[in-house]
């Protein structure tokens, strides 16, 4: 449930106005209490077994052993801290807050995870937050952990700059490069294993959103440099660079009183680490050609969507419904059972009996497309949430 990020900004827009009202510092712990549930029908990577991600399902059969597993999990719980404080330079605004769903190394685990480690003052941010490029406000009113697969989603390290932030937005951010990277069918053919990822610059962000009374519109941009040098003392030099590039279109739309339309649209090449869900963002390419190197690193393009609407029954029933979409062009050096398409799509039925209390239950469905073998897997799972928020200010 990462719209959980969207009660932290009310809070503190609430705190913000606080401590502007008070002239003084105020902080503010929040906090929840989530307990997830479901039943898998379907085989997926087990340090996965609570979400659903395309790029995670077998890619032959089997592959990740039986069909049919229920599971249960907390991971979801988190807290967080957060202040602000009125200054001659502007407001200052601190934000540190971890759940307990494990990535990475710890992919499977419950354990530590931060959310956030971030320090905004007037015009200037830095630290731990969502990169410029995704929105996360396009997710979804769901209970499901990772979400739509075909949304940019990722958080990063960076220096953020703010000329101006009301109904008009546009911010410019330094973040911290990354990428990854496939070898593909040389694998266990040609020694690799001198290439070292070289990050000589920072990527470039920047978006820009118009609020109006209907919603809001952003567009969002970024620019990388991906390098790689051969260090070792083969006869071929594998070394090389590409650049990613990626735009990033995406809406809040009101449709009536108890409607919102949630879609976005991104486009680009060498951006898969900024999706929420993608392979990754160099693959290796004949160049048979080239005495020098007969393979090569190519950033790899990609289109992905998301379409969603959020429907508000009444005050105490919401449900949503929609469908996302990744497509990523395959290079010719991957394997046959690389990554290529995937599908996410889901609908749930939300129930808040409190203003701090909700449960529902959800209706989820992945698929996933290999680069050229013809093999395609998909997984159907029921997932039931129950969630209880808290938040509690002092002031200084």
């Amino acid at each position: 449930m990462k719209k959980f990020s969207l009660t932290l900004a009310i809070s503190l827009i609430s705190l913000n106005l606080a401590a502007q009202q008070d002239n003084e510092t105020v902080i503010t712990i929040v906090g929840q209490v989530m307990t997830d549930t479901g039943y898998n029908f379907n085989q997926i990577n087990p340090d996965y077994f609570d979400v659903l991600r395309p790029t995670q399902l077998p890619a032959y059969k089997n592959q990740y052993g039986t069909d049919g597993n229920v599971f249960f999990g907390v991971r979801q719980s988190m807290l967080g801290f957060s202040s602000l404080t009125p200054t001659r330079y502007g407001p200052l605004t601190t934000r540190f807050s971890f759940d307990m769903f494990g990535v990475g190394a710890d992919a499977g685990q419950t354990t530590f995870h931060m959310l956030y480690a971030y320090v905004e003052l007037g015009k200037l941010g830095f630290g731990h937050n969502w990169g410029l490029f995704c929105d996360f406000d396009g997710f979804p009113n769901a209970i499901e952990y990772w979400g739509p697969s075909g949304m940019s989603l990722c958080k990063n390290v960076q220096i953020r700059y703010i000329p101006f932030n009301g109904k008009n937005r546009l911010a410019i951010a330094l973040e911290r490069p990354g990428a990854s990277a496939d070898q593909g069918v040389y694998r266990n053919r040609i020694d690799l294993s001198d290439v070292k990822p070289k990050f000589d610059m920072p990527d470039l962000t920047a978006e820009f959103r118009a609020t109006r009374d209907w919603g809001y519109a952003e567009l969002a941009g970024v620019v990388r440099k991906i390098e790689w040098v051969d260090e070792g003392l083969e006869p071929f030099d594998y070394s090389g660079k590409a650049f990613g590039w990626g735009f990033n279109l995406s809406s809040n739309l009101k449709i009536g009183k108890k409607d919102v339309f949630i879609g976005q649209t991104v486009i680009g090449k060498g951006i898969q680490n900024l999706m929420n869900d993608a392979p990754t963002d160099i693959g290796i390419q004949n160049d048979f050609g080239n005495p020098k190197a007969p393979v090569k690193g190519v950033a790899l393009p990609l289109f992905g969507y998301t379409a969603y609407l959020n429907h508000q029954w009444n005050e105490k029933f919401s449900s949503i419904i929609g469908f996302s979409e990744l497509k990523t062009d395959n290079s010719n050096g991957q394997t046959a059972d690389a990554f290529r398409h995937g599908r996410y799509a889901s609908t749930n039925l939300l129930y808040k009996p409190l203003p701090n209390f909700t449960s529902g239950i959800e209706l989820q469905w992945i698929d996933r497309e290999n680069y050229k073998d013809g093999w395609t897997s998909s997984a159907t799972k029921i997932q039931i949430s129950i969630r209880y928020f808290f938040s509690q200010e002092f002031k200084k």
